[in-house]
């Protein structure tokens, strides 16, 4: 139990030093668990000093006092350490064959006949420099893995870095292949649509005419053989204008019917691949184009 020189450290309601304190409105402290169990023999949260009412079940801890609480104990604690637990005196030696510190007075004691004894701040110092030298090892050791762990931080961020880029530099070669791609198809659609346009063109420029030349003949032709089903003497009439006629009427040539293919397919698509390839040959091949060699595009 405290007492004395520690008196402002000891809570009003234990009388010993403050365990978790808090602080009231009133600037009264107390241990936590003191001022619950104050209140739960109580209507009122009153303070157990001044009485006073306080406005809050869970008042703030004090911390500045619990760390002058805590300090105080090691403090306490250490002292109790530097002291024998037999005689009440400080430690002064260090008996070598029972290897613990003792006082003066266990020193003559029959307990310690006959043994040796040495300075404690003396053998402190000895083991602490073999405790030194054997932590040395250690600490050689968690360097090196600290080392080898910031390494392999490195390798991984630069995997990170190099995936990155690699990604980029994929899309970016992507994005250029379809554009070649659509680059080619654009111009090998163009040419069909031309040859398309073309070859409509003539077939109709043809069917055009042959339907004029067809249907000249075909009214030369129904017009004769309405002057053959006339009678005798009107045909003998008309005879002559009807032989005028078809005699005006062109023999044409034979019309050729349509020949080839419509549409050159094998021209447009056959080689459509080798052409593809020639070109993304001569874009990442060519040491004159603006890729250079296929090195530099070597996903790493």
């Amino acid at each position: 139990m405290a007492s004395g020189s520690v008196t402002n450290l000891c809570c009003p309601v234990c009388h010993d030093v403050y365990r978790d304190p808090v602080l009231l409105s009133c600037s009264h402290s107390f241990c936590a668990a003191c001022l619950r169990r104050w209140w739960r023999r109580r209507e009122a949260l009153q303070c157990p000093v001044c009485k006073r009412v306080s406005g809050r079940r869970r008042p703030p801890r004090n911390l500045a006092l619990k760390n002058l609480c805590e300090a105080f104990l090691l403090e306490q604690g250490q002292r109790a350490e530097d002291v024998c637990s037999l005689h009440s005196e400080n430690l002064k030696l260090f008996c070598l064959e029972h290897q613990e510190a003792t006082c003066l007075v266990c020193r003559d004691s029959e307990r310690h006949a006959e043994h040796k004894f040495r300075p404690i701040d003396e053998v402190a110092r000895r083991r602490r420099e073999e405790l030194e030298a054997s932590l040395k090892p250690l600490e050689d050791r968690l360097k090196l893995f600290k080392e080898v762990q910031d390494g392999y931080e490195r390798t991984g961020n630069h995997v990170k870095i190099q995936a990155q880029q690699a990604k980029k530099q994929i899309r970016r070669e992507a994005k250029l292949l379809r554009e070649l791609l659509e680059a080619e198809t654009a111009v090998r659609v163009g040419a069909v649509r031309a040859e398309q346009k073309e070859k409509c063109e003539s077939v109709k420029k043809r069917a055009k005419e042959l339907r004029k030349r067809t249907t000249s003949l075909s009214d030369t032709i129904t017009k004769t053989r309405e002057e053959l089903r006339a009678g005798d003497v009107s045909f003998l009439r008309r005879c002559g204008a009807a032989a005028e006629r078809v005699g005006q009427q062109p023999l044409w040539k034979d019309p050729a019917p349509p020949s080839g293919p419509p549409v050159d397919t094998a021209k447009h698509v056959g080689n459509l691949t080798f052409n593809i390839w020639s070109k993304i040959r001569d874009l990442y091949f060519d040491p004159g184009s603006k890729h250079g060699s296929s090195d530099t595009h070597t996903v790493g």
